[in-house]
Formats: structure tokens, C-alpha cells, sequence
């Protein structure tokens, strides 16, 4: 695990979907995503902060997106796909680990903002490269391995003030 430090090189990616499930299901809020980039920082040297959003064609959507781009996210933006069953899919697994490793050669740590399992691997493979990996999720419906493949993980629910509106 590398040490934290000031000059340390930072690339924040953060999962808005299972975040924003997260803090509705459990709080009925949203997330303080000023709050959240400033604590994944944590004064040292952001190189990208990269939100992945979904677009379900509601009223409030576009205000989100420029309110994420105001506060220093880079927002990626997927189109929800309705299938021929009626059922609905999206999202951003890939493409979040795909950026990942992409930026693992041009940043120290990666903070990874998911509660989302799937994500254990890819943590594993960028400590494997050298990179420190840090989640931040809900520890409450976040999963265990998660938890275990990252070098840290900081529990939002334990500071509602700071991630929640």
C-alpha cells in the first residue's frame, strides 16, 4: 500500500448510479458531490474527476450534469436502453474500469465512489500496477469484497453531513 501524501497524483471515479440507489434507499437524499470530491482528494493533486451518469429523460437530469460539472467532475453520459421485454439496463462498469487502467500510469491512487462488488478485481489490478485504491461507498450495502480489495474504504454513513444533502 503506498503511503498518503501531499504530491500524490489522484484520479476520483465515481459510480453516480450506485451512489445515488444507495443514499435513496437507506436516507431518501442525495449525494454532496462537492462534499464527496473534497474528501476523495483530500488535498493532494487531483489529475481527473470523472462522474458516470445515466440519462433517463427526467425533468431534473441536465441541472444535475452541469451541477457535476460545476464542481469539477468530468461527466460521462449513458443513454438508458429499453429492451424488447420492457426492461431497462444501464450502466458503467466497463467503462469506469476501462478509465481506470487507463489512468493508472498518470496518478498514484484511484478513489473508487461505489458501493459495486464487481469492482474488486479491478482494485486488485490496479494495486498489482503499483496504484493505491481507495472506495467510497455505503458501508451498509456496499460489498465485502470491495471492502477487502481496496487499501481503504471510507464509509459515508459514518459522516451523513459531508455526503448527503
Amino acid at each position: 500500500m503506498n503511503d498518503i501524501h501531499p504530491d500524490q497524483r489522484v484520479a476520483v471515479l465515481a459510480d453516480s448510479q450506485n451512489l445515488y440507489h444507495s443514499a435513496q434507499s437507506v436516507y431518501s437524499r442525495n449525494i454532496d458531490y462537492s462534499g464527496l470530491l473534497e474528501e476523495a482528494v483530500a488535498d493532494r493533486s487531483l489529475v481527473r474527476a470523472i462522474a458516470y451518469v445515466i440519462r433517463a429523460d427526467s425533468p431534473e437530469e441536465e441541472s444535475f450534469f452541469e451541477a457535476l460539472r460545476d464542481i469539477g467532475f468530468e461527466t460521462k453520459i449513458k443513454e438508458i436502453k429499453t429492451f424488447a421485454d420492457g426492461s431497462k439496463k444501464a450502466d458503467w462498469d466497463l467503462g469506469m474500469s476501462l478509465d481506470a487502467v487507463s489512468l493508472a500510469s498518470h496518478v498514484d491512487t484511484v478513489v473508487l465512489c461505489t458501493g459495486d462488488g464487481d469492482f474488486a478485481r479491478l482494485c486488485s489490478h490496479l494495486r498489482h500496477e503499483g496504484v493505491r485504491v481507495e472506495a467510497m461507498g455505503f458501508g451498509n450495502s456496499a460489498a465485502d469484497e470491495l471492502i477487502a480489495a481496496a487499501d481503504d474504504f471510507v464509509d459515508l454513513a459514518e459522516k451523513e453531513e459531508t455526503f448527503l444533502l
